[in-house]
């Protein structure tokens, strides 16, 4: 753990949870990527950014939360990386262990996801969001061999992954009945902001028609009966634009835990979906992939 290097990209609440627990626990180093300046919206999530500093003088997102994280754990090396991530070459991703990106487009995603997935090392992939009382994480850990105990013996286990854009690329008609409501609400705000051209967030109840209409279009394309998203959760998720802070603690401890998790080879990972919503208190874990990489 002590020799992992970790990148972070988009520092909001639910990323600064993971980031306080990685550092405590001990990891190598920890880089972050964000150059949008801090602002008072910054503050209601992120504990990071101490409210009682009123002028952060055009400081970036990163740079305040760095100079936070250094503070829980001197021998952790925390660092600042400047720039839009989507334009780092591959070879900059190769350094790190581990790459988690949140607040990023569906189009980012996938291309980050691409570049760590051409590296001859395994770097394990990312992405989290959360959106007024609901979160999502995804995990992909490609060709991943790890321990774990079973009463005294030790047994060595193997799973295979897919990226980031095969999983959501798999028909929902093909997945489970009883598959998470909130994995097809998530897929059409994300479609949604995609094709409007839109940063992540970015939507409002303003665009509730839009949106309808697309789920309409996905479902009909899909086969999947429109009750499947319900009107009322995606409303929620266009409302709740923010992130409720206790749900950004609950996904990332759970998401801290995963990539401890995956630098050590230790225990079972989470494969490869995990949705929390703090309506019903449940969190769900979902195994979404082509029948090559199911476990």
């Amino acid at each position: 753990l002590s020799k992992s290097h970790i990148l972070v990209c988009g520092l909001k609440g639910t990323v600064a949870e993971f980031c306080k627990n990685i550092v405590l626990a001990g990891v190598g180093s920890v880089t972050l990527v964000d150059d949008c300046v801090v602002t008072d919206e910054s503050l209601p999530a992120n504990f990071l950014i101490l409210p009682h500093e009123n002028h952060y003088n055009g400081k970036t997102l990163a740079e305040v939360c760095c100079d936070s994280l250094k503070e829980f754990n001197p021998m952790v090396h925390v660092a600042v990386e400047r720039g839009d991530i989507s334009t780092f070459g591959v070879e900059f991703f190769e350094k790190f262990d581990a790459v988690i990106i949140s607040c990023c487009s569906l189009g980012k995603k996938k291309l980050i996801n691409q570049k760590c997935r051409k590296l001859s090392k395994r770097v394990a992939f990312y992405t989290v969001e959360c959106r007024g009382s609901c979160g999502e994480m995804f995990v992909d850990l490609q060709d991943y061999k790890y321990s774990k105990k079973k009463l005294e013996e030790t047994i060595e286990c193997q799973i295979e992954y897919p990226s980031f854009e095969e999983a959501i690329l798999v028909p929902w008609r093909a997945l489970p009945r009883r598959m998470s409501k909130l994995y097809f609400a998530m897929r059409v705000i994300e479609q949604f902001e995609d094709v409007e051209g839109r940063n992540p967030g970015e939507t409002s109840i303003a665009d509730r028609l839009g949106v309808l209409k697309l789920r309409k279009e996905l479902c009909e394309t899909n086969s999947l009966d429109e009750s499947q998203i319900p009107d009322a959760l995606l409303e929620r998720l266009l409302t709740d634009t923010r992130e409720f802070p206790p749900v950004c603690a609950i996904i990332g401890g759970i998401l801290g835990q995963e990539v401890i998790k995956a630098i050590s080879g230790k225990g079972d990972p989470l494969k490869n979906f995990f949705f929390f919503d703090a309506m019903d208190g449940k969190g769900l874990i979902e195994d979404i992939s082509g029948p090559s990489t199911r476990s």
